[in-house]
């Protein structure tokens, strides 16, 4: 009888010689759950998952896959194990995350399998172990799991528990791309246009761009705006570079704000709007942006009549974000300040090591000799011990 129920809850969920009806297959998958069926209580927990046929209740979903898994049904023990792991309708706990999740993987399960993988890359619930994480992602991949062939490329880029191989990542990302995963579609066009592993092709890489772009990547869309802004791989074309830009900028993609404030300040593809651009500039450097946190700093220094006024308080708080990064303008920049004791004490120490710093790291010449001119404009006005005192701290810094 549980089977036979079961099996109709299949047919209304999947709409088989019935039309679909998930509140159907609800019900049926409910009566055959209550008789002890693993199969319909993992099911029966996926719909509450989801609220398919039911109101969305994780709670009810954790209690229905507890049932299934305890009974060892490897499919409920891995959603069992991702909901410990998240948090999600039970406290988080990594112990019983990893407990579950290594259940379903010894059984074969390769959502398990990847997760497992992903736990020991991370360290979750379990000491980080690369060597492990490498064997369970590489089981989960050899069944078509397309995170875990994610998850294999980016392992063989970074070299974690694995020389690095940019090769053997391509393989491991396309066998992911071609099945439609839109990270592996992004991260592919990357290699593309780098020529990573694969011989360098502009016009693959804004074909596997475009792919990930279309199912909303925001990293995909950005990388597509700059083919198009630069005409690589795809005819130079401003206004497409613009709308993908701001389909990434409008997801909070950090690097596809800036370039869309770029736009509005040079009037690419697009009417000059300076409030426009400092308002994307505002968001990218909000999120850490050292490009956009230095062209910021330069705004407010230099005083964009048709945005802000000069403010060297301003102007030196975001210098310093971008040059603690390592951004070399800015660093150049803050530099200036410091001599001159403008928005910060003045300070030949600080400026000293600042275009000490930027000379080093600058890779346009205008950079290089503004911050030279600041070292040289110092000789004059500091002591030997001083000056051994900003190098000292030039050497010594990092970025943050």
């Amino acid at each position: 009888m549980a089977l036979a129920q079961f099996s109709l809850g299949v047919m209304y969920a999947n709409g088989r010689g019935v039309p679909q009806d998930y509140a159907q297959a609800a019900m049926w998958y409910r009566r055959a759950a209550d008789q002890g069926d693993d199969e319909a209580q993992g099911h029966l927990g996926a719909m509450y998952a989801k609220g398919q046929g039911v109101p969305q209740d994780y709670a009810q979903a954790v209690n229905w896959y507890r049932k299934a898994a305890d009974q060892g049904n490897a499919d409920a023990q891995a959603n069992l194990g991702w909901m410990y792991a998240k948090g999600v309708g039970t406290p988080q706990d990594y112990a019983q995350a990893l407990n579950w999740t290594r259940k379903a993987a010894d059984q074969g399960n390769a959502d398990a399998q990847a997760n497992l993988g992903w736990m020991y890359a991370k360290g979750v619930g379990t000491p980080q172990d690369y060597a492990q994480a490498l064997n369970w992602t590489r089981k989960a991949a050899d069944q078509g799991n397309a995170d875990a062939q994610v998850n294999l490329g980016m392992a063989y880029i970074n070299g974690d528990g694995v020389e690095r191989d940019s090769a053997e990542a391509a393989k491991w990302l396309r066998k992911a791309a071609d099945g439609g995963s839109p990270i592996a579609q992004q991260k592919l066009g990357q290699l593309y246009e780098n020529g990573q592993g694969v011989p360098q092709d502009y016009m693959q890489a804004a074909s596997w761009y475009g792919r990930a772009a279309r199912q909303g990547n925001p990293d995909a869309q950005t990388s597509l705006g700059w083919m198009y802004a630069e005409g690589h791989g795809v005819p130079q074309d401003l206004a497409q570079a613009l709308a993908w830009f701001r389909k990434g900028a409008d997801q909070g993609n950090a690097l596809a704000q800036y370039n869309l404030g770029e736009m509005y300040a040079k009037g690419l593809g697009v009417p000059r709007n300076f409030a426009q651009a400092f308002s994307w500039f505002g968001k990218a450097a909000d999120q850490g942006n050292a490009v956009a946190q230095a062209t910021l700093g330069w705004w407010y220094a230099a005083g964009q009549e048709e945005v802000v006024s000069q403010d060297f308080a301003q102007a030196s708080s975001w210098f310093r974000k971008a040059a603690d990064q390592g951004n070399a303008f800015a660093q150049a920049n803050l530099g200036v300040l410091y001599a001159e004791g403008y928005g910060v004490p003045q300070d030949y120490t600080q400026a000293l090591m600042w275009s000490t710093l930027a000379i080093t790291r600058a890779e346009d010449d205008a950079t290089r000799e503004l911050a030279a001119k600041v070292r040289d404009a110092l000789a004059g006005k500091m002591t030997p011990s001083q000056i051994a005192g900003a190098q000292r701290m030039a050497r010594e810094w990092f970025p943050k």
